[in-house]
């Protein structure tokens, strides 16, 4: 194409090519043995031009390569760069890889569980230990030019989220941000965030997937796609993509309620041809078995695969089925290379320990290629499985949806079990942005032409919702930034009050509280000037026509609340009259399908009650199973029963009666007319009505009719103008409502945070006490209650197994909230001990109940958890791991963990204590030591 351009136009294009030469970027390039995507590209050199930058774009991208020029353009200019993640295992991930790059002199890593390097130009670390060092004021942020926020949408998570926010807001403004994030419908609200709180910053957003995903449904034997084949792969183009025709028949047929024979079809019976034809048909559709889906998947050449089953126990068992059913997805020297890459990263673990980690069964599914992966793993195990995965030895992973946060382990098939996840609290629908996340991990950048997503058929799906979920390739970024205690002293510590009150409406929260006002704002102003012009329609020549149109409306709403109250009486008394029905009793039903005479077969009262007690709320009253007089038996409602109603005869019922025989129904229904036909029921007198005798009403008919508006010709219609105006104005002040209540949320929940923490003498106006110092160095969930546990020595000559227990309950969680049974503690002093932080939990409760702080917003201090006390207790004591899980009954990647979480506190314990006249800090730091042993001291680096 050279020879086509001008010698003009070739001398600016050899300029350029030039120019490109002398940047950063040129030899950042030649690192790659691939060319970089437009995206990238556009990224690096607004880094360069010294933007910050925000990647939105989709799982397996490559984001993370702007990241890594972040990196690059430190070493260049003499600076540092912070790599911060989300997870640690994505920080060791990415520690490893870095030190593959540069070399390891040049690489460090702090997670909070693991500090190597601290000091050198790279450091790979938790998005918390870069919140902590910022507020320490620590050293290793000199010389800080750039940081790296990956997978930066986390910020959403009610957990943790706030974080993100905290460093964002707090970084020194001469540190260029790179914030890396998963494709988010919002980018360009997160990115004029970004560019208020951080200065110039660009925002790149890339939607188009590198390997195209293709999307199916398993059903039976057949493997149907989820859009019809004519669209183009994975929906990179603009064509409409339709639900395939034969699933949404599939749907159909086998979402129609099962045969009954008693169903009628247009008067007659359903024809057993047509019974013959549904079963055949259902009989080709099952959910297959999960060895089933792999030997299938195995078929068709769409392995290595994940499969994700929202639950541990399910992945486990899942690895079994499959042992069971004798897969084997590796050959002989697959095998070998298993059993030389697991010997040799499992050597440190003393061999006890080996049979009650479960080591034996899971080498065994390794060398067939299969595995689990969940946190409730070792995390040894965990890491083994990830890098067996990625080098092909492992082909099928049954994993949990913690593997698709940041790990590096792309599939060629991705496999989901179902669309509903237990989310902490209920079993919900996975979201669009929970299920792109999850499939995300379907198809390998050079590796395979396109990926696969495949859900399993499941009775009741839906392929309409499911296509819903898969066309949806984003997800809105929301703000979970709330104020803590530890955050409020560390903020009046560095800034005064005022200063960090300001700081915190700069919060991403408040942005989008902000902008979501603008249009109710806009709302409201509309609304006012329709109120002035409908003031002005009501306009009397008379009189205070607004004052007159109060006196009619207040008339009104006295009139609706005497009649809502006649109405619940008449309820109730209805009610209490068919509590009082017994079997044998004849009444006249008073309304309904089944009006006229019945006789009572059963009263029809919920069971364990007694008439006159309360709760029908949760029954609708009872129920009186009924034959009526035209041979039909029913069970009636209240509905039925608008009026009370009495027994006008009694009969008896005979024994041998059977409701379901039409013999015995005729002759019943026989007697109960000669019985009671002749009987006219008495019309229920309707009360004088509670208006007649009102004084309220009586008042204010009179103020209505000695208005002098109530004398206008033109009443009516000014009266019209009042209820529109009326309506209007009480919109309005809804719309009022929602803005004051969404104006300053975060700045009004730090000034209660504020408040009880004076009243604690944490704080006094812009001074932080010495109490308050203590708490700036407590991060955690629970940091007011640590903070209180050691102002009232409550953790004095404890012991350090006996301290390691009671700093558990600081932050450990049941899975099972509502386990009732108590947990097993250690006795003496240990038990004292976490009975004592009970009881100051309970005062701070009352106090934050009393400020206004409320938990449920995601701000104060939970109850302290006891239920790892006794695992915490046994193996500081140095108890054997056999010992401790066989109690604790906890999978052994949750105990590492919670260890892991307790070393964490008690080192920031050992570091807030009292130096002077305690015993705390040096028991801390024994507890420590005797923590960090055998499968807890195994180091996850590299």
């Amino acid at each position: 194409m050279t020879e086509d351009l001008t010698p003009a136009e070739a001398y600016a294009a050899a300029l350029a090519r030039n120019a490109e030469r002398a940047t950063a970027l040129a030899p950042f390039r030649e690192m790659y043995d691939f060319d970089l995507d437009p995206f990238q590209i556009e990224a690096c050199k607004a880094l360069e031009a010294g933007k910050g930058v925000l990647v939105a774009a989709p799982t397996g991208s490559g984001k993370t390569i702007v990241g890594e020029f972040a990196v690059h353009l430190a070493l260049t200019q003499g600076r540092k760069c912070f790599y911060t993640t989300p997870i640690k295992a994505l920080s060791n991930q990415k520690y490893a890889d870095l030190v593959k790059r540069y070399g390891a002199d040049k690489v460090g890593l702090l997670t909070g569980d693991n500090s190597v390097n601290g000091d050198a130009p790279i450091v790979v670390m938790t998005t918390e230990v870069l919140r902590n060092m910022l507020y320490a004021g620590s050293q290793a942020l000199s010389g800080l030019g750039y940081v790296v926020m990956d997978e930066v949408h986390y910020l959403s998570d009610r957990f943790r989220g706030a974080v993100w926010e905290e460093v964002i807001i707090h970084l020194p403004e001469s540190v260029t941000l790179v914030s890396l994030s998963a494709t988010v419908s919002n980018a360009e609200e997160f990115g004029d965030w970004l560019d208020t709180v951080r200065g110039d910053t660009e925002v790149i957003v890339s939607e188009s997937r590198p390997v195209p995903l293709w999307q199916h449904v398993l059903a039976g034997r057949r493997m149907y796609d989820l859009f019809e084949e004519e669209t183009d792969h994975g929906g990179r183009g603009a064509s409409r993509r339709e639900v395939n025709p034969d699933l949404l028949r599939l749907a159909r047929t086998e979402n129609t309620r099962t045969y009954n024979p008693r169903d009628r079809r247009r008067g007659k019976m359903v024809r057993e041809a047509d019974r013959e034809r549904e079963r055949r048909q259902r009989s080709r559709i099952w959910t297959p078995g999960r060895p089933e889906v792999i030997d299938r998947l195995d078929a068709e050449g769409l392995l290595p695969a994940i499969t994700f089953i929202f639950s541990r126990a399910g992945c486990e068992a899942a690895v079994q089925q499959c042992l069971y059913a004798g897969l084997r997805l590796n050959d002989d020297d697959a095998r070998q290379r298993v059993r030389e890459i697991v010997e040799e990263r499992t050597a440190s673990i003393p061999a006890e320990d080996l049979h009650v980690l479960g080591y034996y069964e899971w080498l065994e599914a390794l060398e067939r290629g299969i595995a689990a992966h969940h946190a409730g793993m070792l995390p040894t195990f965990k890491e083994v499985v990830e890098e067996l995965f990625v080098r092909g030895l492992v082909k099928a992973v049954f994993a949990t949806e913690t593997l698709a946060l940041g790990i590096n382990m792309p599939a060629r098939s991705v496999v989901l079990e179902k669309l509903v996840k237990w989310n902490g609290e209920q079993h919900a629908d996975i979201t669009p942005g929970e299920y792109t996340q999850l499939t995300g991990r379907a198809g390998r950048r050079g590796i395979d032409v396109e990926g696969h997503a495949v859900v399993l058929w499941q009775r009741g799906l839906d392929p309409g919702h499911l296509a819903g979920l898969a066309g949806t390739r984003t997800y809105p970024l929301r703000s979970s930034f709330k104020p803590s205690y530890n955050m409020a002293v560390n903020l009046v510590d560095q800034f005064g009050r005022h200063r960090s009150r300001e700081l915190l409406e700069t919060s991403f929260a408040q942005f989008q509280a902000d902008r979501s006002v603008v249009g109710i704002s806009r709302q409201v102003q509309k609304n006012e000037e329709g109120l002035e012009g409908y003031r002005e329609g009501m306009t009397c020549h008379l009189g205070d026509f607004e004052e007159y149109a109060l006196l009619r409306r207040d008339l009104k709403d006295r009139e609706t609340e005497l009649a809502k109250q006649g109405a619940a009486q008449r309820r109730a008394q209805a009610a209490s009259s068919l509590e009082k029905l017994k079997p044998g009793d004849v009444i006249h039903v008073p309304t309904g399908k089944f009006a006229g005479l019945a006789l009572v077969l059963d009263p029809g009262i919920p069971a364990g009650r007694t008439n006159g007690h309360r709760g029908f709320e949760h029954h609708d009253g009872p129920r009186p199973l009924v034959l009526t007089a035209e041979r039909q038996v029913k069970r009636l409602a209240s509905i039925d029963f608008p009026v009370p109603v009495e027994a006008l005869e009694r009969m008896r019922i005979p024994k041998s009666f059977n409701p379901r025989s039409p013999q015995s129904r005729r002759d019943l229904a026989s007697a109960l007319r000669s019985k009671a036909g002749h009987i006219n029921p008495d019309r229920h007198r309707k009360n004088r009505s509670a208006a007649a005798d009102d004084r309220e009403i009586a008042r204010l008919r009179t103020a209505i009719r000695a208005h002098p508006c109530h004398g206008c010709d033109e009443r009516e219609d000014h009266a019209r103008w009042a209820e529109r105006y009326h309506r209007l104005q009480r919109d309005t002040r809804q719309l009022e409502r929602r803005i004051e209540g969404r104006t300053n949320t975060i700045a009004r929940t730090f000034d209660r945070i504020v408040a009880l923490l004076t009243e604690l003498d944490y704080l006094r106006g812009d001074e932080v006490t010495d109490n308050g110092k203590r708490l700036a160095r407590l991060y955690g969930e629970l940091d007011l209650l640590a903070s209180e546990c050691l102002r009232d020595r409550v953790w004095e000559d404890l012991t350090p197994p006996e301290l390691a227990a009671c700093v558990s309950a600081l932050v450990y969680e049941s899975r099972q909230a509502d386990d009732a049974v108590a947990p097993k503690l250690p006795t003496g002093n240990a038990k004292a001990a976490l009975g004592e932080m009970v009881r100051i939990w309970g005062r701070l409760d009352a106090l934050e109940e009393e400020f206004k702080i409320n938990q449920a917003e995601g701000v104060g201090q939970r109850e302290p958890d006891l239920g790892f006390a006794w695992a915490a207790y046994q193996w500081a004591s140095d108890k054997s791991l056999d010992q401790v899980l066989r109690e604790a009954e906890m999978p052994a990647g949750d105990f590492v963990r919670w260890c892991k979480q307790v070393i964490d506190v008690l080192g920031q314990i050992a570091a807030a204590a009292p130096k002077e006249n305690s015993t705390v800090a040096k028991n801390a730091r024994k507890a420590v030591d005797s923590l960090l042993r055998g499968v807890v001291a195994y180091s996850s680096v590299g």
